[in-house]
This record gives C-alpha cells, sequence and structure tokens, in this order.
C-alpha cells in the first residue's frame, strides 16, 4: 500500500485529490489547519475506501507548520510515496493595496513551503529510487499578473528544474497549472466571481484525474483542460507588454470586488 500525503487537502483541488487518491487505494496524509474539517474529512475517507488516513495540523505559513510536514515527509519508518503540494491562497486587492505581512505569507506557503517539502520528500524518495511530486500552481503562472502569478511562476520554474535535476533517480515532479475551479479560493479571499464566464470554470475532479494521468505519463507540466491548452498557446504570441495590460484588465473584470 502506498501513502500520499496531500496539504490544503480539506477543500477544492486538495480535497479532489484526497478522494481520487482514496479511491485509488492509497493511504494518506491529510494536512490542513483546521484540526475538525481534516478529522471529518479523515473519517469519511476511511470509511468509505478503507485506507488508512492520518491527519496532520500544520499551518504552512509559519516555520513550526513547515517543519512539522517536512519531518513527517522525512520520516523512514512511515515514507511518503506521493507528495501533493495544494496549499494556497489569494490576496483581494492590486499591488500595494495588500499588506506586506500578507504578501509575504503568500510567498512563505506558496514559494519556501513548496521548496522545503519538495526537497524533503525528494531526498527520501531518492534514498528509496521511488516516488512522485504534484506542485500545484497555475495558469496565472503564465501571465504577468501581481504576486499571486509571480509565485506560481516560481513554481513552475522550480519544478521543471528539479525534475531535470532528478531524472534517472526514479522521483517524478510534475506542476499542475490548473485555470479557475469551482472551490473556495476565489470566497475565502473576498473575490468576486459572478463576472467570470462559465466556461471558463473546470471541475476540481476531472483536472485531477487529468493530472495524474500526466503524471503517469512523464510529463513535467500538466494544463488539464484544452481551453486552457488554447488560452496558453495563443498568449505565447503576443508581446509581453500588451499580455500585461491584457490581463491587467482581466484581473479588473474578473477579480476583487
Amino acid at each position: 500500500m502506498t501513502t500520499a500525503l496531500i496539504t490544503g487537502s480539506t477543500a477544492g483541488i486538495g480535497a479532489a485529490f484526497a478522494r481520487r487518491l482514496a479511491a485509488d487505494g492509497h493511504d494518506l496524509v491529510l494536512v490542513a489547519r483546521d484540526t475538525e474539517r481534516l478529522r471529518k474529512q479523515a473519517d469519511e475517507l476511511h470509511d468509505r475506501h478503507r485506507v488508512e488516513v492520518q491527519v496532520l495540523s500544520a499551518d504552512l505559513s509559519t516555520e513550526k507548520g513547515i517543519e512539522s510536514v517536512a519531518a513527517r515527509l522525512g520520516d523512514p519508518a512511515r515514507p511518503v510515496d506521493l507528495l501533493v503540494n495544494n496549499a494556497g491562497f489569494g490576496l483581494k486587492g492590486r499591488y500595494l493595496e495588500v499588506s506586506m505581512a500578507d504578501e509575504l505569507r503568500m510567498l512563505t506557503v506558496h514559494c519556501e513551503a513548496v521548496l522545503r517539502l519538495t526537497s524533503a520528500a525528494a531526498e527520501a524518495m531518492r534514498g528509496r529510487g521511488r516516488g512522485a511530486v504534484v506542485n500545484v500552481a497555475s495558469v496565472a503562472a503564465f501571465v504577468p499578473r501581481g504576486t499571486y502569478g509571480a509565485s506560481k511562476a516560481w513554481v513552475v520554474q522550480f519544478t521543471q528544474g528539479a525534475a531535470k535535476d532528478l531524472a534517472g533517480s526514479g522521483v517524478r515532479l510534475m506542476v499542475l497549472c490548473p485555470g479557475f475551479v469551482r472551490t473556495e479560493f476565489h470566497s475565502r479571499a473576498g473575490m468576486g466571481t459572478d463576472n467570470i464566464p462559465g466556461w471558463m470554470w473546470l471541475d476540481a475532479d476531472k483536472l485531477v484525474a487529468e493530472g495524474l494521468r500526466d503524471l503517469a505519463k512523464g510529463k513535467t507540466l500538466s494544463v488539464p483542460d484544452a481551453r486552457y491548452k488554447a488560452l496558453l498557446g495563443a498568449s505565447k504570441l503576443v508581446p509581453r507588454g500588451m499580455l500585461g495590460r491584457v490581463s491587467s484588465g482581466a484581473g479588473r473584470k474578473y477579480g476583487p470586488k
């Protein structure tokens, strides 16, 4: 029986990963801040799929939280075969409208935690000669759009670079870049979504299924859904200056209210 550790597991894409991996027979380690919600999720997955589920309460914006998850990933007595770095959040407001404390908290969760947890997992996996890491980024990584997009661009570059360095080690790394997904993400950030066209929304379970298929194929970058693949392809043909103006306009149209 293999074990998967998922950060940000209680909602959205993280919860979809937990459902799919439990259904596939993987034991789970679920990581989030809300202990009560974690325990409820663990009980439901255990009862439905008869897999072992451990809960680990951790705030990945803190040193203590990152250290506790890194220690679990490096525990030789309880190996983790798949790490899904999914924890993340958005901020309402444009650059200089958001407090520096919140900006730094985002970078800690999106970049520092991803670096340290990926490293802890990959080191242990390399010693065993097998394992995989999925880092969840966003299509926002490919357009010049604020701190969120910048942090996700870092995740893309880091993951693909690390994947090359670990080629042949038995450790696979992939970055997953979804578009708009119907989760709690926007409501938690206080962002309005009424203006986002219906065709732009993705289903979390379907994108997880596609992402896992791409991982099995050995891809280092997964952009679920043909619509977003087409949009990203088209964006490469647009000059960066124009793309920045379009992205900023889209943020005003589809972003926080």
